[in-house]
């Protein structure tokens, strides 16, 4: 996995009731953009992440789309 500061990491709920929950990459750690990343979430809450095969990458998109 890859991602870039501005990123929003996608997590999807492993369990049933579980919501997605979506996190900005604020700081890549790893080299060439791997993980670790510091993220953000909706909430404020900040943390680092190693995201596992339930993480999607949605790239940073300057045009608003």
């Amino acid at each position: 996995m890859q991602a870039s500061v501005g990123d929003k990491l996608l997590v999807h709920g492993r369990i049933v009731g579980q919501h997605d929950r979506t996190a900005e990459v604020i700081e890549v750690l790893g080299e060439d953009g791997t993980p670790p990343y510091r993220v953000r979430f909706e909430d404020g809450h900040e943390t680092l992440m190693s995201p596992g095969p339930d993480t999607v990458v949605r790239p940073f998109s300057t045009t608003g789309e």
